[in-house]
């Protein structure tokens, strides 16, 4: 096999005279616009020379550019007016094969600028007065990439000078664009520099506290122009693609003040005794503004037998496709006709409440009666006589709260032991929980100090929780902690090292227990499936006794149970003498039959009203 060597040719950056410089044949860039030439040299007049050509050195000494021949171009031209540019640096190369790979790498991708240079180039051109349009030309990049790098050349030269030296990010100089007030933006930078967890959000907080963005409903409902006319600033974010209105206050009056008068213009427009205003986006269920009013239903009118048969003939038309622009017209009209409404004798003694929805539109609710219009409203004919509501008595609830709230504290906590032997099930619920999919509302896990839920009853007779969940540590649990303590004591550095020396095993069941441990009571449904799924098991860390159920339990709460789980009749002997029996002789035989097996073989019970008895659970969730 034949070897093939390889070596790297010595490359050396040397400041050569412009006359002493000739265009390559390899250069990819032998046909160039006269324009653009032209519009680079007016920038290589302005900034300089940003990159450096490339070429390869011939035998007479000379060198040939291979990359950078829009640039040697532009400089014949720029040379003229400024004579320093006739000293060239150049990347040179004696090796044919490496001039040949710059010339490639020109042709398929140029070097880029670095960003604060390129930066700073661009805004020296716009100082010269050259348009957008021409800056881009003449680095061949996109309108809207100048313009964004010119946002940037507004800053303060201290943030382009922290950019450069890698104090901040190019992301927290973009966030930085959102403000026009240089003191503000030094304090920032300040913070910035200081903090390394400052990031583009805290920035732009800093930045515009009190600013709004143009997609907010009220800036939307406003409109940009009414709210520069009354003397509002406006900052465009060009790296967000937004517009903030700064002045937060003045778009709040202005709000405000639209929506005064687009509540009048509508009650004058359309007969309404009033219309009434609300701030939100929304008109929340059992919104106060109703309180005391009474909901009017729209009134609708019937079709004749020819207007229903004419309608029928023309949707017909319609679903097929064949209706024409007259038919579309009249169809169009008798729906209006059938259409609910509000009468003119409704909209007399009623009103709406006018509210801006979250894109920005004005929207009502339905029309209602206040109450100093509700006799007249019944006497026009457009309000049923209203019927006082019943009082019925509320039914006294089955167990105390006490005992539900500790119920509730079990069943968590099964679910939660459960979760112990589910790694893949705990970290599916904590991927499901991070995305959108769990719902804007959703709260599987509760982090921080105080958000854990209560998992241990009131009353914790015969009740067992692992350690991990928070219950008392055994000898396994002790040592693990004591082993985690000498970690800590060692400092960050080495506690995080040893941590990792012990293996994916003990990460995994880590993270299992702290995410278990925080999981929270779910709605009924989610929390019956997730129950099921990973059998959950309340009587597996809890079992009824005397203590903590029986007592707590009504005496016919006692009858019930045990005449279900022992299959008896109400008129069997053995049923009768535990109904005549006193409370604390029902608490007592219950604690026997769920704890005590020879009491259980005396009554004869079965297997299968063992496995009653050993599966059941209060039914207060």
């Amino acid at each position: 096999m034949s070897k093939v060597e390889t070596f790297t040719a010595p490359e050396t950056i040397e400041t050569i005279p412009l006359s002493e410089l000739y265009l390559s044949d390899l250069n990819p860039r032998q046909e160039v616009g006269e324009d653009g030439i032209a519009l680079l040299a007016d920038s290589l007049v302005m900034c300089g020379l940003i990159q450096n050509l490339s070429g390869l050195r011939d035998a007479d000494g000379k060198v040939a550019i291979v990359a950078g021949g829009r640039r040697f171009r532009a400089l014949n031209i720029a040379v003229t007016e400024r004579a320093d540019l006739a000293q060239v640096p150049v990347k040179v190369t004696d090796n044919p094969f490496v001039a040949e790979q710059w010339a490639n790498a020109e042709n398929t991708a140029r070097e880029e600028l670095e960003p604060v240079d390129e930066v700073r180039a661009y805004g020296k051109m716009a100082a010269k007065s050259l348009s957008v349009a021409k800056i881009s030309n003449a680095f061949g990049v996109t309108e809207a990439h100048v313009r964004r790098r010119l946002a940037l050349a507004s800053l303060p030269t201290a943030v382009l000078d922290a950019l450069k030296a890698g104090e901040i990010s190019m992301g927290l100089a973009k966030a930085m664009t959102v403000s026009t007030e240089d003191e503000k933006i030094l304090e920032v930078l300040e913070q910035a520099k200081e903090r390394r967890w400052f990031s583009e959000h805290d920035v732009k907080q800093a930045l515009t506290s009190e600013a709004v963005r143009s997609t907010n409903r009220k800036a939307v409902f406003v409109g940009q122009e009414a709210y520069v006319e009354a003397g509002g600033a406006v900052t465009a974010d060009l790296f967000a693609d937004e517009v903030l209105f700064n002045e937060g206050a003045l778009l709040d009056h202005l709000f405000a003040e639209k929506l005064t008068a687009e509540a009048e213009k509508l009650r004058e427009a359309e007969g309404w005794d009033w219309v009434d205003k609300c701030d939100e986006s929304y008109i929340p269920y059992g919104f106060t503004g109703t309180e005391g009013m009474h909901r009017l239903d729209m009134v609708s009118r019937e079709f004749t037998e020819e207007q229903s048969e004419r309608y029928d003939e023309l949707a017909e038309l319609y679903d097929a496709e064949t209706l024409a622009a007259d038919g579309e017209k009249e169809l169009a009209a008798l729906e209006d006709y059938a259409a609910p409404f509000y009468s003119d004798d409704q909209r007399k003694l009623s009103g709406v409440f006018l509210y801006v929805s979250n894109t920005g539109e004005i929207k009502t609710t339905s029309a209602y009666v206040a109450a100093e219009h509700m006799q007249a409203a019944i006497e026009a004919g457009v309000l049923a006589p209203v019927k006082e509501p019943e009082i019925k008595e509320a039914p006294k609830p089955a167990y105390s709260q006490k005992f539900i709230d500790d119920m509730v504290a079990i069943r968590l906590a099964a679910v939660q032991s459960a979760l112990l032997d589910k790694p893949d099930y705990v970290l599916s619920l904590f991927a499901f929980f991070a995305t959108p999919a769990s719902g804007l509302t959703s709260n599987l896990f509760g982090f921080g100090y105080g958000c854990a839920e209560r998992n241990t009853p009131e009353i914790d007779d015969l009740f067992s929780l692992d350690p991990r969940l928070g219950g008392e540590r055994d000898e396994a649990a002790d040592a693990a902690y004591d082993q985690f303590q000498e970690m800590a004591s060692q400092g960050s550095v080495e506690a995080f090292k040893a941590f990792r020396e012990l293996g994916k095993k003990t990460r995994n069941g880590e993270i299992t227990g702290f995410l278990a441990r925080r999981f929270l009571t779910q709605r009924p449904e989610f929390m019956a499936e997730i129950e099921a799924e990973i059998g959950a098991d309340m009587r597996a860390i809890w079992t009824p006794s005397a203590e903590n159920c029986f007592k707590r339990l009504k005496g016919w709460q006692l009858d019930d149970l045990y005449k279900d789980l022992l299959d008896l009749n109400g008129d069997t002997d053995m049923f009768k003498a535990f109904a005549k029996s006193k409370k604390g002789a029902k608490n007592e035989a219950m604690h026997k039959l769920f704890n005590d097996k020879e009491h259980q073989a005396a009554l004869g019970v079965t297997e299968a009203q063992k496995t009653r008895i050993d599966a059941w659970v209060p039914d207060c969730f």
